[in-house]
């Protein structure tokens, strides 16, 4: 471990601004605290300095700080870890630069160690309609709209309201049950979202313009079907806030920011939503988005038809799923169909070992296995094939599986006594 990964000094002043931006809020946002334990992990030397102790002795005194190795067969990520007797709100370092991307960054996550105790779950839905053209060009219509809405006068902003939400709607009436995974999302990742850009922003006029500048940044993202939330959810909070709706308090999982956001302004969308629409998007230069999805779709069937000979069709090494814990980038997954989906890099641990891919591994749609191509030499020690490497644990090894050229991990006969 390099034990200078992590510089002490600037991990005390993350901590310090991170609690002093709690105890502003001081639980008036959601009802509870939201500082508590919290671990800052390099990802190349998997250092790990927290702002505490933990439980069994793992973290040694460093100063002001506590620090320690984070172990191998954990994932690193910003999020939440249950580790060494302690529920961490986890980040990894470095951190970004900028003030306002580092706060709400760590805000974020915070939420995300709290969110269960506010009974809000966490939610992984696939959202794959919103990597089809219809799905990426209504988003996209919303967010110009909510954007508009965002920069907008309280006196000018219902016209851009009612047509973020004409958007929404016309987009979910096209997709059965799209409504539903939406909301999952936006209910976990959209929440997260938008309390670290509203307690990570000096007031709310900076944290209207820093929610507009994520809705123009978010169609950059290679796919929307994870990372959505991260633009709507701040833009629609920010607007409830600015309704002056009290809509924080008794808000459930199962409510909608659409449906609230309609409510505070007294609007209605039209009865012919679709036709509708379809003219208001004119205003969001609606002809140029559509035409740029539509060639989008038509260079994406080449990288769905070489993602389908690779993790389908061709000999694959399927890894099944005991206790998966995954590391992934939310911006950039791949919806393969029925087959399930694609992570483009990830790691992934689980009884079996770690499994580190860099070029795409499949997760089934049901979440019951993982695969990547067909080992390249079933010998080696680690197992390696077409971009992915796995340290296999002890007591597992490669075997055959059902369909000829596949293979599959499997506890040694030993290890099963």
């Amino acid at each position: 471990m390099a034990s200078d990964a992590i510089d002490l000094s600037t991990a005390v002043r993350y901590f310090q601004e991170t609690e002093a931006i709690c105890k502003r809020d001081n639980g008036a946002l959601w009802g509870v605290q939201l500082w508590g334990p919290l671990l800052f992990i390099d990802a190349k030397s998997r250092q790990a300095v927290a702002n505490q102790p933990d439980v069994e002795g793992r973290l040694t005194e460093a100063g002001e700080l506590y620090a320690g190795e984070f172990p191998n067969e954990l994932n690193i990520a910003n999020g939440v870890t249950d580790w060494a007797g302690v529920k961490w709100t986890t980040l990894t370092w470095p951190l970004p630069e900028d003030p306002f991307e580092r706060k709400s960054l760590m805000v974020h996550e915070l939420w995300h160690r709290i969110q269960d105790s506010i009974a809000f779950p966490a939610s992984n839905p696939s959202n794959d309609h919103l990597d089809t053209v219809e799905g990426r060009y209504w988003l996209q219509l919303e967010w110009r709209a909510l954007r508009e809405a965002l920069m907008l006068g309280a006196a000018e902003r219902l016209q851009a309201v009612r047509d973020a939400l004409c958007f929404r709607g016309v987009r979910r009436s096209l997709f059965a049950g799209a409504a539903d995974e939406e909301r999952a999302l936006e209910m976990h990742e959209g929440l997260a979202q938008y309390t670290g850009v509203r307690l990570g922003s000096d007031s709310l006029r900076d944290a209207a313009a820093h929610a507009s500048g994520i809705l123009c940044g978010a169609p950059k993202n290679p796919t929307f079907v994870r990372s959505f939330a991260y633009a709507s959810g701040p833009a629609y909070g920010l607007l409830l806030d600015a309704s002056g709706a009290v809509w924080r308090s008794g808000l459930k999982p199962t409510n909608d920011l659409g449906i609230l956001l309609q409510a505070a302004h007294s609007t209605s969308v039209p009865q012919g939503i679709a036709s509708y629409a379809r003219k208001r998007a004119k205003a969001y230069d609606g002809d140029s988005l559509l035409a740029t999805e539509t060639e989008r779709q038509q260079n994406r069937q080449k990288q769905t038809a070489e993602y389908r000979a690779r993790l389908v069709d061709g000999p694959v090494f399927i890894l099944p799923n005991h206790k998966m814990s995954i590391q992934f980038d939310p911006r950039n997954l791949f919806p393969l169909g029925e087959h399930g989906t694609v992570y483009p890099t990830v790691r992934v641990t689980d009884v079996w070992g770690v499994l580190v891919a860099s070029c795409g591994a499949l997760v089934s749609r049901d979440w019951k296995d993982v695969r990547v191509a067909a080992p390249t030499e079933p010998g080696a020690h680690p197992l390696r094939g077409d971009g992915w490497t796995l340290e296999l644990n002890e007591g597992w090894q490669l075997v055959p599986a059902k369909r000829v050229g596949d293979y599959t991990a499997r506890m040694t006969a030993q290890e099963h006594k």
